[in-house]
């Protein structure tokens, strides 16, 4: 069974012949900037294994980028999917009221960890505009313009959430952007100025905060303050609580919305259903929260969740579309949650997560080009530096690692401002024996390619 295979590629060379002529196919007429570097043409996916057209099969460690929590064709949303269609495929929310928007919305209301004792919900298509939703509601409730992001965020490809986003080479021409969106430091503990004791990186960054108001826009025109509770392509960073709670006072003093940008971490991914429950456990709690990626399984849908007073601001007509929570996608959201509580996928992404840190750091011991090793739950990145002493980044090194990697059958992905992290994102539903033998390609890789 597909879903429980290792890794094995039966074909001379990458991509195979039936893959090469699929991908000449694409490069024929779709854009160039739609980028990709994997010699893969998919044509069965289950559970973390990807068959491709010349029956090659790939331990996917990608995971649609953190959508395939639960795996590929996970059967049991398969059928909810075909039974939904077979009633409709559509429903305009504008126009009529379907049973799945409602159903999903009850739930999301009342397992999400946002201030407030009433909540309410509404939904998206993709992670970027859950996050243009989100700040669109900040604005309305507080009726300030402007909000602060930060160094390394990566917050979606729309016009402002391109502003958003801090690596601009997501947005090479595309300017002008809008006005408004004003940056910050994020708390990179690990890359904190040379000579900083590690006493003061709290204030240091929580400094750049305040040097937004007193330098760019006053706190009182300040809308929202959007985070991520780990940063996703600027590196696997987590928020440190300690600044996440002094974040948090900042925006009680100021009447700030806090936003929390759960698009990538939402979903178990971290060790919680929501990276935001660490937050809460804590006594800490964000305004708004922003989600997509895994909550349907790989049917396109995102939400926006905050507390009644808040959702009620925006004016009618400004919030919604055509397709947000199509019923196809609710159908998905809501047993794929279904699936996450009843199998404990929580739980075991702490246990994934704990096994593959546990081998990371061990390696960081033995290869010299290992830095850093971070995340929460299943959500690790692991740092690649030319030495550990000057952590100059090594991307030249991660890039060979990801190219290699994905000649021996282990899909992985790089991240990171300086394209130096390789970021693990496995499915959640990921064998025993799958991971130990993408550990084993992974580590087999670092080690030949330092022989070099």
């Amino acid at each position: 069974m597909l879903r429980t295979d290792l890794p094995e590629i039966i074909t001379e060379s990458l991509p195979g012949p039936k893959a090469k002529v699929l991908i000449e196919r694409r490069e024929s007429v779709n854009p160039s900037a739609i980028r990709c570097i994997y010699p893969v043409a998919i044509e069965r996916g289950e559970g973390a294994i990807i068959q491709d057209v010349d029956g090659n099969k790939f331990l996917d460690w990608i995971g649609g980028v953190g959508v395939l929590n639960i795996g590929f064709s996970h059967p049991e949303v398969v059928e909810v999917v075909k039974a939904q269609a077979e009633k409709y495929f559509h429903g305009m929310y504008n126009v009529v009221t379907h049973e799945g928007y409602v159903a999903l919305a009850e739930k999301l209301s009342k397992i999400a960890p946002v201030k407030g004792d009433k909540k309410k919900v509404f939904f998206a298509n993709s992670g970027a505009e859950a996050d243009e939703n989100a700040v669109k509601l900040a604005k309305a409730f507080t009726k300030r313009q402007n909000i602060i992001v930060f160094s390394g965020a990566f917050h979606g490809r729309t016009l402002l959430t391109m502003s958003m986003t801090a690596k601009k080479a997501y947005a090479v021409g595309m300017g002008p952007f809008p006005d408004g969106v004003y940056r910050a430091q994020f708390p990179y503990y690990y890359r904190n100025p040379e000579g900083m004791p590690q006493e003061s990186a709290k204030d240091y960054y929580l400094d750049s905060i305040k040097a937004v108001f007193e330098q760019c826009a006053p706190a009182d025109s300040i809308a929202a303050i959007v985070v991520e509770p780990l940063q996703g392509e600027g590196g696997f960073i987590p928020a440190p609580m300690e600044w996440v709670k002094a974040v948090r006072e900042i925006c009680e003093e100021h009447g700030i919305m806090l936003v929390a940008d759960e698009v990538q971490t939402g979903f178990c991914r971290t060790g919680r259903m929501f990276a935001t429950e660490y937050w809460k456990e804590a006594g800490v709690q964000p305004d708004i929260l922003a989600t997509a990626k895994s909550i349907a399984a790989g049917v396109p849908l995102s939400a926006i969740i905050a507390r009644e007073e808040i959702m009620e601001a925006p004016a009618p007509g400004t919030i919604g579309g055509t397709f947000c929570g199509n019923p196809l996608a609710c159908a998905a959201g809501l047993k794929t949650i279904e699936i996450m509580e009843r199998d404990d996928l929580a739980g075991r992404s702490c246990e994934i997560g704990k096994k593959v840190r546990e081998r990371f750091n061990a390696w960081k011991e033995i290869y010299p080009v290992i830095g850093d090793v971070r995340g929460l739950g299943g959500m690790i990145g692991l740092e690649f530096v030319k030495d550990q002493e000057s952590k100059e980044p090594n991307p030249e090194f991660s890039g060979a690692v990801i190219n290699e990697c994905a000649k021996r059958g282990l899909l992985i992905e790089g991240a990171g401002t300086y394209g130096n992290v390789v970021r693990f994102l496995a499915p959640l539903v990921i064998t025993d024996e799958q991971l130990e033998r993408g550990l084993e390609i992974y580590e087999e890789v670092i080690k030949d390619l330092l022989k070099k």
